[in-house]
């Protein structure tokens, strides 16, 4: 299946495009339809959503990214975002933005099996999150009360109205055994090897900022050092990354819940 044909595309971003040469299409999670669009224009990456939930996140993302476009930090900028009803009267939305250069840290450390390299490339991901966590969070991202909180009140509506991995008792345990507050920082919300770039052997971009807010910086380390296949399944990869952010942020059991508790609703 193709997730975008070029006749589904708005004639409003056709023509921004020109002529389209090729359109690919990388690996990405299930809220959106990703093409990356090789037109007379340059290369650019087109996202779009369907439905209400999923196209407000993109209208999120968009706004997060123009708030970021004043910062340092290496995110794709925004050309145009639109939103409209389809024929079936559900909405999508659409966002075009630069296309950043280079691959997933997960396609590049699936296969690579040299220490060194290795090393260097897990330092460099602690330290990008460790830039971006001391980054000012601008003021357009920032809000009255704890990120946490706010979190669980979403977890418990997601559990009511959405299919989640997460039940009555994980909701309310993590509820009732929320770890100690922190101070907050500007967070990505998904800070994972599957949106972080990787050009010439360096940190690229970051990409994915749906979940960018004001909020705890543990959640980006938690999502950040999962295992997976042939990563993070090492004492020498989760030590690499610590290195790279600094300092060890997390226990054990924050870890747990962070990703096998709060995760579980998003």
């Amino acid at each position: 299946m193709i997730p975008i044909s070029q006749h589904e595309i708005p004639h409003v971003l056709l023509n921004k495009l020109g002529v389209i040469n090729k359109i690919a299409f990388p690996r990405q999670g299930y809220t959106s339809d990703v093409g990356i669009i090789d037109s007379a224009k340059g290369t650019v990456v087109l996202k779009r959503t369907k439905g209400k939930p999923y196209s407000e996140w993109l209208r999120r993302e968009s706004y997060i990214l123009e708030c970021l476009a004043q910062t340092h930090l290496r995110v794709p900028q925004v050309y145009q975002f639109m939103q409209h009803e389809d024929d079936n009267d559900d909405i999508q939305s659409w966002l075009l933005m630069e296309c950043l250069r280079g691959e997933t840290l997960r396609s590049v450390l699936t296969y690579e099996n040299d220490s060194a390299a290795r090393y260097k490339i897990i330092y460099d991901f602690g330290r990008c999150l460790r830039e971006l966590h001391s980054t000012p969070c601008p003021e357009g991202l920032k809000q009255s009360g704890l990120w946490l909180d706010y979190m669980l009140k979403q977890a418990e509506y997601n559990l009511e109205h959405y299919e989640v991995d997460g039940n009555p008792a994980l909701l309310e345990k993590i509820n009732t055994q929320k770890p100690k507050d922190i101070g907050q920082t500007l967070i990505h919300g998904d800070f994972t090897i599957d949106n972080v770039l990787v050009h010439e052997g360096r940190i690229s971009g970051v990409i994915d900022w749906s979940g960018g807010a004001y909020g705890d910086p543990r959640y980006d380390v938690s999502l950040a050092i999962r295992p997976k296949p042939n990563i993070f399944q090492s004492v020498k990869d989760r030590s690499a990354f610590h290195e790279g952010y600094g300092a060890k942020v997390i226990s054990s059991e924050e870890y747990d819940y962070y990703v096998e508790g709060l995760n579980a609703f998003f």
